[in-house]
């Protein structure tokens, strides 16, 4: 594993930001797979010669299915303070996707109120309901074509398949995206829906970072 196979965009003593692709999980859950944080931890420990324990704080998330910017901290005051970053909302989340259709508006801002099923799937209510939290996003359309729409969206809040059901809910579902309708899957069950940007605050130094993710390669052909 080196450097450019990781994709890494970013390092320093603090922090390290690399581009996960679609397929890989950003931490091990119950089914056992490979990590990114694992890959990366073992990186840290072969290309610095570390032969103990390395810290590596995962930050914030993506699903396995999406690809894009994600964020380690390389120590636990990096961790801290930037964990408190992402809970208070401040660091700016844009993300593309490819969606079915075409949006009857160009821009628009969508507030939905979700809930996270034992499913693992998220409902949307129109209106504030008990057990469902407030979710926000703006979304614009980038890319027109016959059957598709490239949009940039901007996430305020951080809820849990909150673009795919909220797109979704809208009756705009991102391509490949099956359990939020979508008629088709992609291969590997990725969808077509990447974070491309990330803006936040250096935990130590507190100058602004600002992080680019170029589009999937493959999204060419998804341009229909």
């Amino acid at each position: 594993m080196t450097r450019s196979t990781l994709n890494i965009i970013y390092i320093d003593n603090h922090l390290l930001a690399i581009i996960k692709p679609a397929g890989l999980l950003a931490q091990t859950d119950h089914t056992g797979g490979d990590s990114l944080l694992e890959k990366v931890r073992q990186w840290i420990k072969k290309e610095y010669n570390r032969p103990g324990n390395i810290f590596l704080g995962l930050v914030h998330r993506l699903d396995r299915n999406v690809s894009g910017i994600i964020l380690f901290a390389r120590t636990s005051k990096a961790a801290s303070r930037l964990s408190k970053q992402f809970r208070e909302g401040l660091p700016k989340k844009i993300y593309r996707a490819i969606v079915l259709g075409k949006p009857g508006e160009a821009r628009a801002k969508l507030i939905h109120y979700l809930r996270k099923e034992k499913s693992l799937k998220t409902t949307v209510f129109p209106r504030e309901t008990s057990s469902a939290k407030r979710a926000e996003l703006s979304y614009e359309v980038i890319g027109a074509f016959e059957k598709n729409s490239l949009i940039e969206i901007t996430l305020s809040s951080g809820r849990f398949h909150q673009i795919r059901a909220q797109m979704a809910f809208i009756g705009y579902p991102i391509v490949g995206d099956i359990k939020y309708g979508a008629p088709d899957s992609l291969p590997n069950h990725n969808i077509a829906l990447y974070a491309c940007k990330l803006v936040f605050n250096h935990p130590v130094s507190n100058e602004e970072i600002i992080l680019t993710a170029p589009e999937p390669e493959e999204w060419s052909k998804l341009k229909i």
